[in-house]
């Protein structure tokens, strides 16, 4: 969840000074977004029949990384 928060908060950066938003609230915004988007796909897997295999948490992360 870490890297999840670090990869989405400074992908933001440049995004968030170039339209006059500070660039810790612009950090803290997207790298909160990240995490809540990997934490719904974790439950969302979970409701599915309640258990996590490492498949579906791998293919959660996963998507974050394919952008």
């Amino acid at each position: 969840m870490i890297a999840v928060f670090v990869s989405n908060g400074l992908a933001i950066i440049g995004a968030g000074s170039i339209i006059g938003i500070d660039t810790l609230s612009a950090v803290l915004l997207a790298g909160s977004l990240g995490v809540a988007k990997v934490t719904e796909g974790l439950a969302r897997a979970y409701l599915d029949d309640g258990k996590l295999t490492i498949d579906e948490i791998n293919e959660v992360f996963g998507t974050m990384d394919r952008k």
